[in-house]
């Protein structure tokens, strides 16, 4: 049984819904207003939440945005009119767990609740959702609207516009869309709009017949034909040249295509994913991009964040490329310092998740212990050292062993060996987080011997 909390003007939809759902077992309590429900939760806990969108006052989607601020995990489900895909679109990205068209039946509506019901706990759905997609590396909440979108969007024919900054994986969001859909069996097609010459794009998009220009010694398929009837993922439109965005248009609109030289059009059915690192509304604004391609493409629009947006990923992350490069390397690396993990943290990756995987690829083949350390990552701009901490080489060894000169001569040689090993130990067991065996292996001598010298500097 579930408490769930009933939205709408309308008395007689509430009163349907109340009924429905007590015979189910749930607990339903009602109101008319998106005002009167905010003060209901500040009372009482519910489990789901569901709200009709268009209400006087206070909007299903006020509603929606409101609670979603202080509860991100609590289920909300929204009604909306009869054949109206913008309040769809609207709920699904404002975080909504699922959305029902009116006029709805009465099963569709019991399956909803249940499953809401059922996942009303973040770390069940997060389990679920994470699940679901293994391509895509995440925990975060960003990246579980992300994951919660692509469910969403997967099994419809929509043509989705993906939004986000090079390296922070759009293109799997995509490939995840296409496998979630109901053209999964079919191609899913890549194209890089920004790597095609302009004078062979649309002979590579739409195909070309003998002989229409010089080097067509036979027909060719394009990559429209080569997606039929799957997805075609245009990496990069906003780099398309007016002339392609016009013949793309067309495509779109007449869903048929036109070789290059030829004299008859195909008709194609093609799902259409595209995905920029720019505004579009900037560069329509400039005159660049045309606006209504634009409408074409967006019809759902999705953003995937940039990684210093959800840096609760970065371990997360880590780990999958330690795993990944130590077995592609043939190295035993499972493990990354505190420190070093400290440093990836404090980072803002302009490269985003492509630049972590490089740093870590990098490191792996690097470290020569079986931890990555500082040292080991390598950034754009060279080595780059944890905030918390000095290098042990970064001044004269002898004069950390002692406060001055003088001093290095009035202790002797055995004494200021002793504190130049003394502080050569200490520095690396905070290097390997204590462990001692690590902590042997970088300095090259047994365990015992470690151990040993840990208990006569009174280092443990």
């Amino acid at each position: 049984m579930a408490s769930v909390l009933i939205v709408d003007d309308e008395r007689s939809m509430r009163d349907f819904l109340k009924i429905l759902l007590e015979k189910e077992g749930h607990e339903v309590t009602t109101t008319d207003s998106g005002a009167h429900a905010l003060g209901i939760l500040t009372k009482q806990l519910v489990d789901v939440i569901v709200s009709d969108i268009r209400m006087p006052g206070m909007t299903g989607i006020e509603l929606l945005e409101t609670v979603k601020e202080k509860s991100p995990e609590l289920p909300i489900i929204l009604i909306t009119a009869f054949a109206c895909p913008d309040d769809a679109v609207l709920a699904m990205k404002n975080g909504a767990f699922d959305y029902i068209s009116k006029p709805f039946n009465v099963d569709e509506i019991k399956s909803v609740i249940e499953s809401a019901t059922n996942k009303n706990s973040h770390s069940s759905k997060s389990q679920e959702l994470t699940t679901a997609f293994p391509e895509i590396i995440g925990k975060s909440r960003e990246m579980l609207k992300i994951f919660d979108m692509i469910r969403r969007v997967a099994p419809t024919p929509a043509n989705v516009l993906i939004y986000g900054e090079s390296g922070t994986g759009k293109e799997l969001v995509a490939q995840a869309i296409h496998n979630h859909s109901k053209v999964a069996s079919h191609n899913f097609v890549p194209i890089t709009c920004s790597a095609i010459p302009e004078d062979l794009m649309e002979s590579e998009l739409f195909g070309h017949v003998k002989g229409s220009f010089t080097g067509a010694i036979h027909d060719k398929a394009g990559l429209f034909d080569e997606a039929d009837n799957g997805t075609a993922f245009l990496d990069e439109i906003g780099e398309l040249t007016p002339i392609i965005q016009t013949k793309l248009l067309r495509v779109l609109q007449e869903r048929e295509i036109k070789p290059v030289g030829g004299t008859r059009t195909k008709r194609i059915n093609v799902r259409i994913i595209a995905a920029t690192n720019k505004i579009l509304e900037d560069e329509i604004r400039a005159g660049r991009f045309r606006e209504d391609l634009f409408y074409r493409l967006a019809v759902v629009p999705l953003r995937v964040p940039s990684l210093r947006e959800r840096k609760d990923d970065v371990p997360v992350l880590v780990n999958h490329f330690l795993k990944k490069y130590s077995r592609r390397l043939g190295k035993e690396i499972q493990e990354i310092s505190s420190y070093a993990l400290q440093v990836l943290m404090n980072y803002n990756f302009p490269g985003n998740v492509r630049e972590l995987e490089n740093i870590i690829e990098r490191g792996v083949a690097l470290e020569s212990s079986n931890i990555i350390l500082p040292e080991s990552l390598t950034f754009a701009g060279g080595i780059k050292e944890s905030p918390h901490e000095t290098s042990f080489s970064s001044a004269n060894p002898l004069m950390q062993a002692a406060e001055s000169e003088e001093e290095l001569y009035d202790l002797g040689i055995e004494k200021v060996i002793e504190n130049l090993e003394k502080r050569l130990i200490s520095h690396t067991l905070t290097k390997t987080n204590n462990s001692k065996m690590k902590a042997a292996e970088l300095l090259q001598i047994s365990f015992r011997s470690l151990r040993y010298k840990v208990k006569k500097y009174g280092l443990s």
